[in-house]
């Protein structure tokens, strides 16, 4: 047990550290945090290097092609001006002042069918169109964007982690749905609050954003000194003075945009089609089960293949006519590019998650705080807690916590559907560089090293503690 903890320590510490303090990137540090691990936890050479490749293969062949095909379908939405266009509605339906608000619920809606990553992909050149053209900090429109996914990810089914724990402590599924339902809708003021606190805080951090529409720092224009034009900067304050914020046209962001030469319905249409295609296949899966209609969208549906669609459909029917085909073809290399910093460091943390599985790390972390004096309905909250820190994945942590505490659960009498709102919550935890997701929302962001820590580690960790009190009312109600 010890030297798993002293295995856990050291490898995270050799993440941080690299990260911080030297001139090597994420996706170097991450690697190296894998092997510290291993090493000391004494896993064989030929298998540690076996889990770091078998790690980072099944984490890009889950969202590596998402990542891409999102930052492509991004890059098409911005250069055809349809992302100020969807920017342009959400602000009118939302207000003027509320976008953070609107990105919020956005996210909160549609992570319920769809995985975070593939939603936070298809939604985030959204909040980089709010930021450029209202003014509003990038940070706090896509930490917003990001809590609101997170939240109801792993709260409501039919995520996996909800769904698998209602099954394990044998509650009712309609009754698990409406409670994490509930449960999530004051967490999203939290997640508001957090976004407008730290969001302009952190703006002087922002890099080059992943799509190459660089956010540069005071007076100097986007994409480097040698390009002489203007660009996006970041929003906020920006050092001791304030930044000229200017689009490419020459316009002031502050101001009130002009009339997007195409229209928000047009617009909406590639980003409507995989969302729609990915939560038919949900839906199909769960009431046609077995059914022709079900294993259509099982293939369609797939987040890969509904974004390779969604893609298809932008590049064909988002640019302006005449647009040469050399001038899209350049959108989607300057894309591709973008996006591979991303892909490498998503692969790179789930090596490390894998490490931290197949070495004992988790489960010997469970298995100790089983046995720990708390509340009983708060075990399956401190060992989804534990599990997720030590590994990385919420829905392991929900699963795990569910394997080890229903027994016990079932024993002393404690609510299902309380005990599933337990683990769930408790998954939510300290987001950080062994979880996929973080650096999915801290890449696309433009955010890295302590800057990043500070916008989703402190973020997941606040929301976290928010829930402590909703699971203490939830266990007045439930008994």
């Amino acid at each position: 047990m010890e030297l798993m903890l002293l295995a856990l320590v050291l490898g995270v510490a050799a993440v941080v550290a690299i990260i911080l303090w030297t001139r090597l990137d994420a996706f170097v540090g991450l690697l190296a945090g894998a092997l510290v691990t291993g090493a000391i936890a004494g896993v064989p050479v030929a298998e540690l290097i076996g889990h770091i490749t078998t790690g980072f293969g099944n984490t890009l062949a889950g969202i590596g092609i998402v990542i891409a095909l999102g930052v492509m379908i991004g890059k098409v939405l911005e250069e055809s001006g349809a992302a100020d266009a969807l920017a342009k509605l959400f602000v009118r339906l939302a207000g003027k002042g509320r976008e953070d608000v609107a990105m919020s619920m956005t996210g909160a809606v549609v992570s319920v069918p769809v995985f975070c990553d593939s939603g936070f992909v298809i939604l985030h050149p959204l909040a980089r169109s709010l930021a450029r053209r209202y003014g509003r900090s990038l940070v706090t429109l896509s930490l917003a964007l990001a809590g609101g996914l997170a939240v109801t990810h792993h709260m409501i089914p039919p995520t996996p982690g909800p769904l698998a724990a209602a099954q394990e402590f044998g509650a009712d599924l309609g009754a698990v749905i409406l409670a994490g339902a509930l449960f999530s809708i004051p967490l999203i003021p939290v997640v508001v609050a957090y976004a407008r606190f730290i969001g302009p805080r952190l703006d002087p951090h922002l890099e080059s954003a992943p799509t190459g529409d660089a956010l540069p720092a005071e007076g100097e224009p986007a994409g480097g000194a040698d390009r002489g034009e203007a660009g996006s900067a970041p929003t906020g304050s920006t050092g001791t003075g304030t930044a000229l914020r200017r689009t490419k046209d020459g316009r002031d962001i502050s101001e009130e945009p002009a009339t997007p030469p195409i229209g928000a319905l047009r617009a909406s249409i590639p980003l409507l089609i995989p969302l729609v295609l990915i939560i038919g296949n949900t839906a199909t899966g769960a009431a046609l089960a077995g059914t022709r209609a079900a294993e259509v969208f099982a293939f369609v549906g797939n987040p890969a293949i509904a974004l390779l669609i969604g893609l298809a459909v932008a590049v064909y029917l988002l640019p302006p006519r005449n647009t040469p085909r050399t001038t899209v073809l350049g959108w989607l290399s300057a894309a591709a590019a973008s996006a591979g910093s991303i892909v490498f460091i998503t692969g790179a943390g789930g090596a490390f998650g894998e490490v931290l599985r197949q070495s004992g790390v988790g489960d010997a972390l469970a298995d100790a705080v089983a046995g720990w004096p708390v509340p009983m309905f708060l075990m399956p909250f401190v060992i989804a807690s534990f599990v997720r820190v030590a590994q990385g994945s919420g829905t392991v942590a929900i699963i795990t916590s569910a394997t080890l505490s229903a027994p016990v659960m079932a024993a002393a009498g404690v609510d299902p559907v309380l005990a599933v709102l337990s683990a769930c919550s408790g998954s939510i935890v300290f987001s950080y560089v062994s979880d996929s997701y973080f650096w999915v929302v801290t890449r696309f962001t433009g955010l890295s090293g302590g800057a990043a820590m500070k916008m989703w580690s402190g973020m997941t960790t606040l929301l976290w503690l928010s829930s402590l009190p909703l699971l203490g009312v939830a266990a007045l109600i439930l008994g």
